[in-house]
């Protein structure tokens, strides 16, 4: 029986609530598939839309163009079928199509060009405005380098906006981004902190026009600015494969900044941008942004070893000759098709600039540095409650992150008072906070009340790695975990603290961490209960003990696998099965998935995933159940079991 037009348009709504990627992508061409068998006519265009949309957005660029086209020829066939809603979206994606095509090579300049000329026809035909045409036109005469593309920017700038125009946050991070690549440092920043109070939002916004703002801040001598917004672009930094050239920006804004080990870390972080991207000109852009990177660390770093997957280089001399070839490669290739050197010529633009300005991005002065030194004894105090996050985004661009005291701050001696003041500004000002936090923490210590002093440590940390201080926040958790090991504090408050530290600790901080889990673990076990307590208030405390050791375990399956130990897999499903027993399903979740990571042969892959996305399934975390349904989709369909892929998809989308 064929469903109503309400009900496809729900089971198209849902997978369109699904996160970008496979998954979606096959729950959404499966949804196609029997639409276009079974009917309803009027669903087509919203399917068609959808998985432009998935392919588009999902990484799978190349595959948008097929149902795109088809929605166009639908279209053209039967208008009636397309409600006003299709039809803005027909138009919509009309944009991402055109610029895509100009972002594979082997599409022929010819071929962008009768596009273009289509584009502008139909929108006349529809009645539509032009400034996406014009935006369009511009894109084109910017990636060839043609000499009109100053012209073509103003026109585009001029053209009235209209209901296809780009949205109030991409529309001035495009203007941005081109004031940016010209040389104009100054219109870049004030339109940018023009526009950030208003909060925009969207795909990549505006994590986009932040890492232009961190990088003109550099090339006009601003180390303040250049570091608040480095702090704030950080927030808004997106995850998928489209946020590669993002996250290039990031990287060389590192290097330009003096901050190399920072630098490489963002390297081994992103490495997979490396090899792939959504097209060939992200990769281009992604490398782009990376060979100026690399040829600033080559100059004192050259010999330092670096270890990449699938990369053919050893040290960072060898990734920065690698790099350029791969992205001279790519350059050339583009510009044979647009008969031009305006790639080439980026690119080598690019390496050859040679600002350079030191920005200082640690949380912590050395006024406030953290102390780990034998301390009075301790004082007899409450149990503090285990460390916390406070760290939020904040609502708009944050003017002061970069004072050491704000306003209102109380005085260095009150830790209360401190203390109190450092969680009121977590939020507003995680630096101001994470100092404040210090700042506490030394008064705790120096009347003797070491555990209150570790805790305000370790939120410290949590602040400090927020901004992106990994080594500030390191040496926090390690002044956090002396303090209250040194203030015997009981396992159960001490653990979390250890499991924060674990998961931002540098690989030779691991081994230490594994034995004071160790440790605690023992503890945990073994610790006597006061006597008299009543037997509800006993069975609660060991229920909450067993759990607290569980997690330590699972760290130390962390560890383990970190570190290489070949048992760490054994390990890794024995604690997923345990978490699942006891009924803690959000950790057997979390479990199974690390085991799925570690399982090198598909088949094994399988259940490990599988078992995830159940498990989450009975923890009712949807987000995390899609994300890795999503990565067992894909093992699923490169082990060739299409079928079982597509069930998935669907029932990942709510329309089993």
């Amino acid at each position: 029986m064929t469903r109503s037009v309400a009900e496809a348009n729900i089971a198209i709504s849902r997978i369109r609530e699904m996160p970008y990627g496979i998954a979606r992508s096959t729950a959404s061409a499966a949804e196609l598939d029997r639409i276009t068998a079974e009917g309803p006519p009027e669903a087509r265009a919203y399917a068609l839309f959808t998985t432009v949309e998935g392919y588009a957005w999902g990484g799978e660029v190349d595959k948008a163009f097929l149902p795109f086209t088809q929605m166009l020829r639908w279209w053209d066939a039967h208008p009636e079928y397309f409600d006003e809603q299709d039809q803005h979206s027909l138009f919509w994606s009309f944009k991402w199509m055109v610029a895509h095509l100009m972002e594979f090579p082997a599409i022929t300049a010819a071929q962008i060009d009768t596009t273009l000329t289509d584009m502008q026809r139909r929108y006349a035909l529809a009645g539509n405005g032009m400034n996406a045409v014009a935006l369009s036109r511009f894109g084109w005469a910017q990636m060839r380098g043609a000499a009109d593309t100053e012209d073509l920017f103003v026109e585009w700038s001029s053209t009235p906006r209209d209901d296809f125009s780009q949205c109030e946050a991409c529309d001035p991070g495009d203007r941005a981004a081109h004031l940016y690549r010209t040389g104009r440092y100054e219109e870049c920043i004030r339109l940018v902190e023009q526009v950030l109070p208003q909060s925009p939002e969207c795909a990549t916004e505006p994590g986009d026009m932040l890492s232009y703002l961190q990088l003109a801040s550099l090339h006009v001598g601003d180390a303040v600015g250049a570091a608040r917004a480095h702090r704030l672009a950080r927030q808004h930094l997106p995850q998928d494969v489209t946020a590669a050239p993002i996250r290039g920006r990031h990287l060389e804004f590192l290097a330009r900044s003096g901050n190399p080990s920072r630098a490489l870390a963002k390297l081994v972080e992103d490495q997979r941008f490396l090899l792939e991207g959504d097209t060939p000109h992200v990769r281009w852009t992604y490398l782009r942004s990376v060979g100026a990177a690399t040829g600033l660390l080559a100059a004192d770093h050259a010999a330092t070893p670096i270890e990449l997957h699938g990369v053919p280089a050893a040290t960072v001399a060898e990734l920065d000759r690698w790099v350029r070839g791969e992205a001279l490669t790519l350059a050339a290739a583009f510009d044979a098709r647009n008969q031009t050197s305006a790639l080439t010529d980026a690119t080598w633009a690019v390496w050859n600039d040679a600002t350079f300005l030191p920005v200082d991005l640690s949380v912590f002065g050395e006024h406030l540095a953290p102390v780990a030194s034998a301390a009075p004894a301790p004082r007899a105090e409450d149990p503090a409650q285990p460390s916390r996050p406070q760290a939020s985004s904040p609502d708009a661009f944050p003017a002061g992150a970069d004072a050491d005291a704000a306003q209102g701050q109380p005085g260095p001696d009150d830790p209360a008072e401190l203390l109190a003041w450092a969680e009121s500004q977590a939020g507003a000002d995680r630096v101001a906070a994470a100092r404040a936090y210090v700042a506490a923490a030394n008064a705790y210590r120096a009347v003797g009340r070491l555990q209150a002093a570790g805790f305000a440590h370790a939120e410290a940390a949590m602040l400090a790695s927020a901004e992106g201080d990994d080594e500030g926040a390191r040496a926090q958790f390690a002044s956090a975990a002396s303090l209250l090991r040194g203030a015997a504090t009981p396992a159960r408050f001490f653990a979390p603290v250890v499991r924060a530290w674990a998961r931002r600790a540098e690989v030779t901080q691991l081994p230490e961490i594994d034995r004071l889990a160790e440790s605690l673990i023992g503890e945990l076990i073994e610790e006597e209960l006061p006597d008299g307590l009543s037997d509800d208030i006993v069975e609660r405390e060991r229920a909450a003990r067993a759990v607290q050791a569980r997690r330590l375990a699972d760290t130390r399956v962390r560890i383990a696998a970190t570190l290489g130990d070949p048992t760490a897999p054994e390990r890794a499903e024995t604690i997923a099965e345990e978490f699942a027993r006891a009924g803690e399903y959000a950790d057997a979740a979390y479990a199974f998935w690390l085991l799925g990571m570690l399982r090198t042969d598909d088949v094994d892959a399988v259940y490990a995933l599988e078992s995830a996305t159940e498990a989450f399934t009975l923890a009712h975390l949807q987000e995390p159940r899609r994300e890795v349904g999503g990565e067992l989709v894909a093992v699923l369909k490169r082990l060739g079991r299409a079928d079982e892929a597509e069930k998935w998809a669907v029932e990942l989308s709510g329309n089993a």
